[in-house]
């Protein structure tokens, strides 16, 4: 049983799988969802200040070299300029629940990763992006959940 729960943990802090892949290998397992819910958004959540403290000082470094240096710069100014558009329309509420939605929609490439390496890019602050990172983490898991357990099915989906 732990093992089981060892490898749906380990599935969920990979990147661009995260606990889209975790919570439905657990559930075709049989373990019980709202265990295995808990590990795999606990798993997932453990990269996140590690992303957040590290991935800017990665592009900056990134910035004057010669092969990568124009791509680390267009993400840096990408993200700065759409942190800074989106904070001035919707405010710093509305920056929280954007990034809370963007990790919360189950697709590749939207999940707890991507969206810590967006707020560290904005310079949101990291209680306010490890709140809003959580909160998405649990809604893709119910998500996923849901959608695992075939309750989609039963209503037609």
């Amino acid at each position: 049983m732990l093992k089981k729960y060892l490898l749906c943990a380990l599935i969920s802090m990979v990147p661009l799988i995260e606990l889209r892949g975790g919570v439905p290998v657990a559930v075709g397992m049989g373990l019980p969802y709202f265990k295995a819910l808990i590990v795999c958004a606990v798993a997932n959540m453990l990269p996140v200040p590690v992303i957040y403290f590290f991935a800017r000082k990665v592009l900056e470094w990134g910035r004057d070299k010669k092969y990568i240096g124009k791509f680390f710069t267009y993400c840096i100014e990408k993200g700065e300029h759409g942190g800074e558009k989106l904070t001035k329309k919707a405010g710093e509420r509305g920056l929280f629940v954007a990034l809370m939605l963007f990790v919360g929609i189950p697709l590749p490439g939207t999940g707890a990763w991507t969206g810590t390496l967006a707020a560290s890019c904005l310079n949101m602050g990291i209680k306010t992006t490890s709140l809003a990172v959580s909160c998405g983490v649990v809604i893709a898991g119910i998500i996923m959940g849901v959608a695992s357990t075939g309750v989609l099915n039963i209503i037609g989906l």
